[in-house]
Parts: C-alpha cells; sequence; structure tokens
C-alpha cells in the first residue's frame, strides 16, 4: 500500500479553556503545526458529483429583452441571476452569453448616475460604456449589454461528470455560481450550483468526519483568511455619505457590499449590499432614493423586520479572529450571508482610529465563503488559489480607467484612507460629482437618476456644439 500523503498546515493551538461548545477559542493561543491527514477527505470529495448540488434552477432570458425587464424578473422569480442567452448572430457555441444579477443592476445604475462626470472621450473609450449609451439614447438598453458589467459575474460552466473538486477549483478565485451541464450529447444544462450550497455541503462533511470537525475547530486567526487583518480589505463608506456613494463604492471596488461607519463616533453601524440596491432602489423608480443618506437607507432596509423587545432584527453579522472556523462556517450558513465583519478587542485603536468600539471590538476585516473555500481548495492541493483575484481584477480595471481621467470628476477617488493613520486602510467614500436635472419619471430604470439618458442627445455646453 503506498504510503499516505500529510499535509502540513500551520496553525494555533486552541486551549481547552474556551470550553467544548464555545465559539471562541482562546485570544492567546500556543503556535503548533498540526499534520491533516487529507488525502481521505479529498478523496472522498472527488467522489462526490456537482451535479448532486445544484441548488438552483436556470432562468434563461433573451439577449435583447431590457434592463428593466430583466431586473423585473430577478425580483419577482426572487433568484440570485438570470442567464443570458446568446444573440442568435453570434459567432458562438454556447447557447448563453453571460450572467446578470444584482451587482450588475448596481454597476449600470452607477454608470447611469455618475455619466456626467465622464469627458466624451473617455466613454469613447470604454466600449461597453459606449454601446449602453447610444442604446440609451433609442431608449431601450437590452440586457446583454449589461450582462457581467460588474466584472463579478463571470460565466463559468462544467459538466455532466465533474466532482467537489473541480467546483472548489472554480469557487476558491472568486466566481458565485457555476452551471452544470446535462449529461453528454445533450446540449442542454441542469441548473446552478452556488458557492454557498457548497459551504453547506462541508458543514455536513464536517458532521460526519470527525477529523474534519477538528481541523474546523482551529480559530480564524490561527488558520490565516486571506482577509482576516487585511485592513485594505474592509471596504466602508460613511452614514452621511448618499446612497449614490456606496453604489459606486462597491462598483468600482468590486465588492458586493461595503460597510457603513458612523462618522462622528467611528463605530460600526451596518452594511449595504447590492442586493439592497436592486430590492429598493429599483422598485422605489425615482432618482430621489440615490441622494439619501446611507444612514436612512439602512433605515429602510430594516424597517420591514423592525424589533422584537427592543432588540434589532437585522443585526450586523460579526465574528472574531478567536471564533472557530466551524462556527463562521454555521453563521454564514444561518443568516444566509456571503461575508462577515470581523471585530477584534485587541486590533489597536490607534492603528485605525476610524473604526472603534464596536460592539465588543473593533473591526479589523472581513471573512467571505470565497476565504473558506479556498483554503478547502489548498487541501484539496489545487493550484494557483487566489480567492482575490476577481476583485483585484476589478479594482485594476478601475484604477487604469481612472488614470486617463485625472482632470475629471471620475478621477476623484472615492476611496480615501484615514488622516488621523497611514497605516489603515478602512476607505470612507466620498461624495461623486452628480449633476441633477429635472426630468419627468419614466417609470424606467433609465430615468432613475440624473443623468437622465434623454440627456445624451442634447450636447454638452463644454462641448461647444
Amino acid at each position: 500500500m503506498a504510503q499516505q500523503r500529510r499535509a502540513s498546515f500551520s496553525v494555533a493551538h486552541a486551549r481547552s479553556s474556551a470550553g467544548r461548545d464555545s465559539p471562541s477559542a482562546s485570544a492567546m493561543p500556543q503556535s503548533l503545526t498540526v499534520d491533516i491527514e487529507s488525502d481521505e477527505w479529498v478523496k472522498s470529495w472527488a467522489q462526490l458529483h456537482v451535479r448532486d448540488l445544484i441548488d438552483s434552477r436556470i432562468v434563461a432570458v433573451e439577449a435583447e429583452i431590457t434592463v428593466e425587464d430583466a431586473c423585473e424578473m430577478l425580483l419577482t422569480e426572487d433568484i440570485p441571476c438570470l442567464v443570458v442567452k446568446a444573440i442568435p448572430s453570434a459567432p458562438t457555441d454556447s447557447p448563453f452569453l453571460g450572467l446578470f444579477d444584482f451587482s450588475d443592476v448596481n454597476a449600470f445604475l452607477t454608470l447611469a448616475a455618475t455619466r456626467h462626470t465622464i469627458p466624451p472621450h473617455e466613454l469613447k473609450a470604454n466600449s461597453r460604456a459606449d454601446q449602453i449609451m447610444s442604446a440609451a439614447r433609442s431608449g431601450r438598453v437590452p440586457v446583454h449589454l449589461v450582462s457581467n458589467l460588474s466584472e463579478k459575474n463571470f460565466l463559468e460552466v462544467l459538466p455532466y461528470e465533474a466532482n467537489v473538486i473541480s467546483l472548489l477549483s472554480v469557487f476558491a478565485r472568486g466566481t458565485h455560481r457555476v452551471l452544470i451541464r446535462s449529461p453528454s450529447p445533450s446540449a442542454t444544462y441542469l441548473g446552478m450550483v452556488s458557492d454557498m450550497r457548497l459551504l453547506s455541503w462541508f458543514s455536513t462533511y464536517a458532521e460526519r468526519t470527525p477529523e474534519f470537525q477538528s481541523y474546523l475547530a482551529n480559530s480564524l486567526h490561527a488558520l490565516s483568511l486571506p482577509s482576516l487583518h487585511m485592513y485594505s480589505s474592509v471596504i466602508a463608506t460613511s452614514s452621511t455619505a448618499q446612497v449614490i456613494d456606496a453604489m459606486r463604492l462597491m462598483s468600482e471596488q468590486g465588492v458586493s457590499s461595503v460597510a457603513v461607519i458612523d462618522e462622528a463616533l467611528g463605530t460600526l453601524l451596518s452594511a449595504v449590499s447590492v442586493t439592497d440596491i436592486g430590492k429598493i432602489v429599483v422598485p422605489s423608480q425615482s432618482k430621489h432614493i440615490l441622494f439619501t443618506p446611507v444612514h436612512q437607507f439602512i433605515a429602510q432596509i430594516k424597517e420591514p423586520d423592525g424589533s422584537t423587545d427592543g432588540v434589532d432584527k437585522s443585526p450586523i453579522y460579526v465574528v472574531f479572529p478567536t471564533s472557530t472556523l466551524l462556527y463562521t462556517i454555521q453563521k454564514l450558513l444561518a443568516t444566509n450571508s456571503h461575508r462577515l465583519f470581523v471585530t477584534d478587542n485587541d486590533f489597536p485603536l490607534s492603528s485605525s482610529p476610524s473604526i472603534s468600539n464596536f460592539g465588543n471590538g473593533n473591526l479589523c476585516g472581513i471573512v467571505s465563503i470565497v476565504d473558506i473555500l479556498s483554503l478547502f481548495a489548498r487541501i484539496a492541493h489545487i493550484a494557483d488559489v487566489d480567492p482575490t483575484q476577481r476583485m483585484r481584477h476589478r479594482r485594476a480595471s478601475a484604477s487604469s480607467h481612472s488614470s486617463h481621467s485625472s482632470q475629471s470628476g471620475l478621477a476623484r477617488d472615492l476611496s480615501i484612507r484615514s488622516r488621523s493613520s497611514s497605516r489603515t486602510s478602512m476607505r470612507l467614500s466620498g461624495s461623486p460629482r452628480v449633476v441633477a436635472t429635472t426630468v419627468d419619471n419614466r417609470n424606467s430604470i433609465s430615468s432613475l437618476d440624473a443623468l437622465q439618458w434623454s440627456e445624451l442627445v442634447s450636447p454638452r455646453k463644454e462641448d461647444g456644439k
């Protein structure tokens, strides 16, 4: 029998004093190298087909339907994303062009609301934006132009026989959904698998695998998750900023949510996500909500849930560096969240004076489903695991675009560092230059904001035409 390989991971030993059922390990762990016999885990992972994890049906839409109609379908069907069919005349063998979700809705609305800050030559240089603007002049923007406008929504497909290892290799790089093909020779698709569904399967796997559950009993700090204590990962906006500020920050930074900080107290108030934008801004069909202070928008998000006996039913979900990985997974699943904020009493206030005294600790990072799946991908010996790949690509794209517009409002960096410390990368949003105009609301996403699409037809005063 061949000698079993052993994967070695450097972790911190959690003291037993924390208690068996405690969600946290000791804040002062002893360093120790634990050899994990991972081959049996990986072997069992490889035996599960991804088709058995399908958790969402495919709702396909024609490439030429309007963005408005696509948004309406997202809301009425209550699904995470739509699959956009390929344009019939396009030279492709795939029946699908891409995906469309609330991240794309946010990117589209942000472009709409801030297009007056973009010089004409930049619009021409950005072929996608230029096509959207041209379509808007005719009063109809087809969804295929907005599919993956966020650059967070890449179309990934796996074959019928693919296993969990193949799925891990995709999710560990920042993808959130994968389409699964039907068995050959069929050209159809069975459905979609989400990263949350895979995380749920790993949670179930831990229940029947004591050794794996023991590994999950290590603290987040000990396992060195990519986002933990990487303070540049915590993208935040001020509670007094406008909703459009948060939207633009999410679009430019390639994230699906931002923390909201109380400007006066420096405390973490809540978060705003692209899903909130899709479910509240779009149905409102009013430009005014874009200029609402974020703290008022948060109140509107929480209003349907209210409170019970004075306890907020929509709390901010947090964990600590000493929380176990198992507890973190359980909390992500129980709250249906894709990420949790990490707070730490030991994080020095002097390092980040703008983020202090929240709850039982100071905001110091985030931990996401992608972070956790990337750990499992390393256990499976998957090469080149980079959970921040998609995000870095989006930020690089935004930075490159802004570098050519130093004389325009678009060049303005909405992500400013705290002036009190050069060591923190907590970003607070500034206010983009948005030019308000009075245009009748046509009950269309295209008329939600000041950009109004009809103005695109009118020459700019500065153009001298």
